[in-house]
């Protein structure tokens, strides 16, 4: 579930930190006091996008943190198959850090990309927003829900399908290029024998660059070595050695502590005579070849010219060779590889046809009893005669999803046919619909907090009451999160925050405080009564709240 929520300096917020509770979280205020902003917040942090202008005025960056805990065993290994893990309390901080120039997102302090913070956080909450409703006038939606709910059922064949499509994809595309141009595969053919004929020609050798490169260094200067040596061996020639050695022999008899400087000298005159040895058969047998230096040139040209043009080194150039070998085989037996892929694509087709005729079969089978369940949520929530269903129709092509298009049709009057959302649903209908197939998934999902923005759009009394109930029975088992400005859905709170607007040192702010007791009460009068709280609505809020809560205890 979601522990706390902490924001920073974000559009009208400079300072809010909410610690939400279990079951039904309720918040409410003034139209225009910041209640969108803090859900904005919350998305934003699970890897939506800010807005440039998001940044409080003045300050150098925004800052968002949701704290969730994570205690399920089931949902903890999830996130470990994702390479994240709570602590050992079970925490998991999410963190976004918002700059003019870049936002920086983390998981426990691990920079995360918005992709993969929002697979993440998939496993751990749902965000309805205000217009999420809007979704359901897209067929592609209507799939995505049944699939959501029959995925027990289907997920394994689902991804069966996703792997055989792959196959049925790239063979379609390997038959498309055997049955291409005849003229350009025989072009290609010509080409391809000429790069590997150059390449096999140049009769390349591990290492044989490293040792080319040296012997044309040498060669091409030479002239230099020559000369740096001969200065060198004049050096080592000098008999000022050997006249020391000898200044020193002269003397050695008189005080033994000269031994030692004796043996120094000789050593020494030993190795210069040693070095000079080696610098004149250097010398004797070193010979400037021009032809010789002249082919290790070309040479080293030729390999250079070759990685230029298949790889940077020789291992890639023969990597290269081999790559163009294949795709000559390829090529010159194309018609074969053409049936061949015929035969193959056959196969596959076949094989993926069945799978997603099992898949459709596995659907509607599954979209009976979700519309059902749809339906009974729907007389829950005051739709009086409604009849819900789900409509098949086979698409003409293959998609890693199946062949399904599947569409929910709807009639609310009795003797009316079922007819598709958008044409008879209304806004608050749409909204109703979407919170019945919400606690629907509610029930067979195992996300563990579940946001709405204004799921109350378009409706109000009867219809709203229905409504709280409905969120009051989803929060048994989860983490409701609500924002709403009906008194009836406010009334059933667990726990009840207030978002306000106020002006601080000239200056707009957005603040949030948990209310308690006749806070509560007070709240509901203010959404009962608007400007001017009396007693009798007071009087009404005492006994709304209590009415709820009864209902809850009873539900």
């Amino acid at each position: 579930m979601l522990l706390d929520l902490r924001v920073r300096n974000l559009a009208l917020i400079d300072k809010v930190n909410v610690e939400f509770g279990d079951g039904l979280n309720i918040m409410t205020g003034e139209t225009g006091a910041g209640k969108s902003i803090i859900i904005g917040s919350v998305n934003i942090a699970l890897g939506g996008k800010a807005p440039r202008d998001i940044i409080r005025q003045g300050a150098e960056y925004a800052y968002i943190e949701l704290v969730f805990s994570v205690t399920d065993e089931a949902k903890i290994q999830a996130l470990k198959s994702l390479n994240v893990e709570p602590d050992d309390d079970g925490i998991l901080i999410i963190s976004k850090k918002i700059m003019p120039a870049r936002s920086v997102s983390r998981i426990n302090d691990e920079t995360v990309t918005s992709a993969k913070l929002r697979e993440i956080t998939s496993l751990l909450i749902d965000v309805h927003g205000q217009h999420e409703h809007q979704s359901l006038l897209y067929k592609s939606k209507h799939l995505e829900i049944l699939d959501a709910y029959s995925r027990h059922q289907t997920q394994s064949l689902q991804s069966h399908i996703h792997e055989v499509y792959h196959d049925y994809i790239a063979l379609g595309e390997r038959l498309q290029y055997y049955s291409g141009d005849q003229e350009n595969r025989l072009r290609e053919i010509d080409f391809l024998r000429f790069e590997i004929e150059e390449i096999e020609n140049a009769a390349l050798k591990e290492g044989e660059e490293e040792e080319l490169t040296l012997t044309y260094r040498r060669y091409a200067n030479a002239q230099k070595i020559m000369g740096s040596l001969s200065a060198a061996h004049e050096a080592v020639q000098s008999d000022d050695i050997s006249n020391a050695l000898r200044a020193v022999s002269d003397v050695v008899e008189y005080d033994e502590k000269l031994k030692g400087i004796q043996d120094q000298l000789f050593d020494l005159e030993t190795l210069l005579s040693d070095v000079n040895r080696e610098i004149s058969d250097y010398m004797d047998d070193q010979s400037y070849d021009e032809e010789a230096f002249t082919k290790t040139e070309a040479r080293l040209d030729l390999i250079r010219s070759l990685e230029s043009k298949y790889g940077g080194s020789v291992e890639q150039v023969m990597h290269a060779l081999e790559e163009k070998k294949e795709r000559l085989e390829d090529l010159e037996h194309a018609d074969e590889l053409r049936e061949q892929a015929q035969r193959d694509l056959e196969r596959v087709t076949k094989e993926l046809d069945k799978l997603c005729t099992e898949l459709s079969e596995k659907r509607q089978e599954a979209s009976k009893e979700l519309t059902q369940q749809i339906q009974k949520g729907l007389e829950d929530l005051n739709f009086l005669h409604v009849n819900f269903t789900m409509e098949f129709t086979r698409m003409d092509h293959y998609t890693s999803r199946g062949f399904d298009e599947a569409e929910f049709k709807i009639s609310t009057n009795p003797g009316e046919p079922v007819k598709s959302l958008g044409s008879v649903a209304s806004g608050g209908e749409l909204s109703r619909i979407m919170l019945a197939i919400k606690t629907v998934l509610a029930d067979s999902d195992d996300i563990p907090t579940l946001i709405f923005d204004e799921i109350d759009t378009g409706i109000s009394g009867r219809t709203a009451q229905k409504v709280s109930e409905k969120l009051a029975y989803i929060a048994k088992s989860h983490q409701v999160i609500c924002i709403t400005h009906l008194p009836q859905i406010a009334a059933m709170a667990d726990t009840h925050f207030e978002i306000a607007k106020s002006v601080e040192d000239d200056r707009t702010t957005t603040r949030i405080q948990e209310l308690k007791g006749d806070g509560m009460v007070t709240e509901l009068a203010r959404m009962l009564g608007g400007a001017e709280i009396t007693d009798t609505v007071l009087q009404n809020a005492q006994e709304m709240k209590a009415l709820a809560q009864q209902a809850k205890r009873k539900s």
